[in-house]
């Protein structure tokens, strides 16, 4: 019996058991009657019409034990990510087979499991992760701060060459322009052939572009000077989180992107202030003689302590063998494959009586249904007989077929739902394969595994399938052995020495297309909730660049006749505003949630998130019309610097509130949404602005300005509301269309 559409929901039983683990589809069918229906409304989010399994979603059971939803709906990824996400693992066996690796303290099991090799980079020494770290935040803070690198200096540079100022701010736009095309350029590139070459070759053309700029004999010279810099900063933006996620444990890297977040909001905020001083004393090209000798040591760095990161993850295809053995029966749990979409699930005693006798579950364990990978040589197989499998399958669940919309694109596992790690919300696989035609793949508990991207083939006691990162290599099940060549080679190699790692490239490590890989971001436009953080995440960096642009016009031309470093101390405020707003916003935001999702029934949305776009537009409007009224006026030089800081903490709430919206919503695609965030703001907003705020600030001065640019910020505020009503909605609209899947 397929789900009413008008009643919008799928049938649940009453009280906390409307949102709890999902269930079988036959199930659902056999226990319909006397279930109360899901409303149509929770928390004012509309939910979907016919399921309550949408990605994203994520049931709270407890303190320590989340449980993600609609995993089975879920998409299979068929390109790489630059950022390991989490990934579906399989029931683990038990702790007298596999025992799990833990702190030296043995308080904290190892989460991603390192493996026995020692050029895993979750084996390395602490201080050398660290050194990578740190090498790479000095990195990032200078490339940082670039944008605003000239604003206190526009009028030196407009007198130099003899343009206006407002030709002079077009430099900060083009500047934006390059980092956005070179996020598309690079983050595939660093995806294809790893994350050291790109580190490099960036710094490289970092220090080139920055002695170009310093020579530069015209204005059309900086300009492209401007341009190729921002490429070659734009690493910065895109890739460093990725790297941390590669050489750091789950439970260590809050604190380390903690550090690499201060020093990148540092550099954004104090670089200028560093430049101010710069130009008042030797002139605006010292500052791009300088930052070529800071980028030069911050290359050096580079080369010696950030080696390449990249470690396959993802669990290889055991070996096959005739029968299973006492250790295969204890550590493995084999797939069954069925052929097509239609076959969507089969009875658990069903599927035990057609393999022969197995013992039987506890009664009390739910099987959850969750998104696995897919291979190649399954979608060949699934190719040939999806056909009678279909028919089969066709024959002995008709109903559930009638209630099943969703293109079952992704490979299925089965997993006790008491195996979830705690804290760890797991959205879903970031890598797999697909084929045009999908299929569905169980794991019963007691037999043999064939060859499966899902699980290594290693003995049990080295088995790895305890981890929650996934390589970025897809591919893997097709190249050497199922694995990547790279990190097979390295697996059973005495530890390189520290003069082998200073090798700059390590030839491909994965055959993905690279133009597939680069237009990825951009497809990601056409989901509503990634358009809403774009737009959000523009206009939360965008309006510290225009006021960046405008500092030189108000505080050196204006009522204030600031000369350089006075102008480049206003950059104080909006710093101690960006560090408390983004210290205060992940605290206000979680503690929002958890009371909705405890109201919801224990169920988090990811648009729980939105309800923080009421502080953003308050303190964003506020600060921006507040900063230009001022200004205007003559107040005191320290009122339109506080709306500044005012400007800057909103902006961080902002920024922050839609990554994690963003993230919460598509986590299998993080790596790629980064991108697309990244894209919008230099290209949409920087570029676009640049163009002609300026030159509206001098023509109709800054109050005008400001008030339109606040309500201009306040309209696109406005487009939460629809968000909160129809994002779930709109989230299972995206799972069904599969846009990012079919290109």
């Amino acid at each position: 019996m397929a789900p009413d559409p008008e009643a919008g929901t799928a049938p649940q039983k009453g009280g906390w058991r409307l949102f709890g683990p999902s269930s079988t589809r036959e199930q659902d069918n056999e226990e319909t009657t006397g279930r109360k229906r899901l409303p149509k409304w929770n928390m004012g989010i509309l939910n979907d019409r016919e399921t309550i399994e949408v990605p994203g979603s994520v049931l709270l059971l407890a303190a320590d034990h989340n449980e993600p939803l609609g995993l089975r709906n879920a998409p299979a990824r068929t390109s790489h990510s630059s950022i390991p996400t989490a990934v579906i693992r399989p029931p683990e066996p038990p702790q007298d087979v596999l025992e799990k690796k833990k702190t030296s303290d043995g308080k904290i099991i190892l989460d991603p499991q390192p493996e026995e090799s020692a050029n895993d980079p979750l084996n390395w020494p602490t201080w050398r992760r660290d050194s990578a770290l740190l090498s790479l935040g000095l990195f990032c803070m200078v490339g940082g701060g670039m944008t605003p690198l000239l604003a206190a200096g526009f009028t030196d540079v407009a007198n130099e060459f003899d343009v206006s100022v407002s030709s002079v701010s077009l430099t900060t736009g083009l500047f934006m322009m390059g980092m956005g095309l070179g996020s598309v350029v690079f983050s595939p590139t660093a995806i294809l052939y790893g994350k050291r070459p790109v580190y490099l070759f960036g710094a490289l053309l970092f220090v080139v572009t920055s002695v170009w700029c310093a020579v530069s004999k015209s204005f059309v010279s900086l300009v492209l000077g401007r341009i190729f810099q921002g490429i070659a900063v734009s690493p910065v933006e895109c890739l460093p989180s990725a790297t941390v996620a590669e050489i750091f444990f789950l439970h260590e890297r809050a604190y380390r992107l903690g550090i690499y977040t201060l020093l990148l909001l540092g550099g954004k905020n104090l670089v200028p202030l560093v430049s101010a001083a710069v130009i008042e004393r030797l002139g605006w090209r010292w500052t791009f003689w300088v930052v070529a000798i800071v980028v030069g040591f911050c290359g050096f760095l580079l080369f010696l302590f950030v080696p390449e990161t990249f470690w396959d993850r993802v669990p290889h295809p055991r070996k096959k063998s005739s029968r299973p053995n006492f250790f295969r029966r204890m550590s493995s749990k084999q797939h069954i494959r069925r052929s097509d979409a239609a076959a969507v699930s089969v009875p658990p005693s069903a599927r035990h009586s057609e393999e022969g006798p197995t013992p039987a579950p506890a009664p009390n364990h739910r099987r959850n249904v969750h998104v696995g990978f897919a291979t190649e040589t399954e979608q060949h197989h699934t190719e040939k007989d999806a056909e009678a499998a279909a028919l089969q399958e066709t024959s002995e669940k008709p109903d559930e077929l009638q209630g099943s919309s969703v293109p079952m694109t992704a490979r299925i596992v089965a997993e006790d739902s008491h195996v979830t790690r705690p804290g760890l919300v797991i959205q879903g696989p970031s890598s797999s394969d697909i084929s045009t035609k999908p299929h569905v793949s169980y794991m019963p508990d007691n037999i043999e595994k064939p060859k499966s991207s899902y699980f290594p083939d290693r003995p049990a006691g080295q088995d790895h399938t305890g981890t929650d990162v996934e390589s970025q290599s897809v591919a893997s099940s097709r190249m050497v052995g199922g694995r990547v060549p790279y990190t097979a080679a390295l697996r059973d190699q005495p530890a390189k020495s520290f003069v082998q790692q200073l090798k700059p490239f390590h030839g491909r490590l994965n055959k993905d297309k690279w133009h597939k890989v680069a237009i990825r971001p951009l497809i990601l436009f056409s989901y509503p909730a990634v358009l809403w953080s774009a737009i959000v995440y523009s206009c939360s960096v965008g309006w510290l660049i225009v006021i960046s642009e405008s500092v030189a016009v108000i505080y050196r031309e204006g009522h204030y006749k600031f000369n350089a470093l006075q102008t480049g101390l206003v950059y104080i405020s909006p710093f101690i505003g960006g560090i408390l707003g983004t210290a205060v916003a992940g605290k206000v935001s979680d503690i929002i949630v958890k009371a909705m999702a405890r109201r919801n029934g224990g169920l988090y949305e990811p648009e729980f998130r939105l309800v923080m776009a009421l502080p953003v537009a308050i303190t964003t409007v506020i600060g921006l019309m507040g900063f230009g009224w001022s200004a205007q006026l003559g107040d005191q030089w320290i009122v339109p610097t506080v709306f500044f800081g005012v400007v800057s903490f909103g902006c961080s709430l902002g920024s922050t509130t839609s990554i994690t919206f963003c993230v919460d919503s598509y986590r299998q695609y993080a790596g790629e949404a980064l991108v697309t965030l990244n894209f919008s703001k230099n290209i949409f907003h920087g570029l676009v602005f640049s163009l002609f705020v300026t030159g509206w600030l001098t023509a109709d001065g800054p109050k005008t300005v400001f008030i339109w640019i606040g309500i201009i910020q306040l309209i696109l505020l406005f487009l939460t509301i629809p968000m909160y009503i129809y994002g779930k909605r709109a989230r299972m609209w995206t799972v069904r269309k599969n846009f990012m899947e079919k290109f």
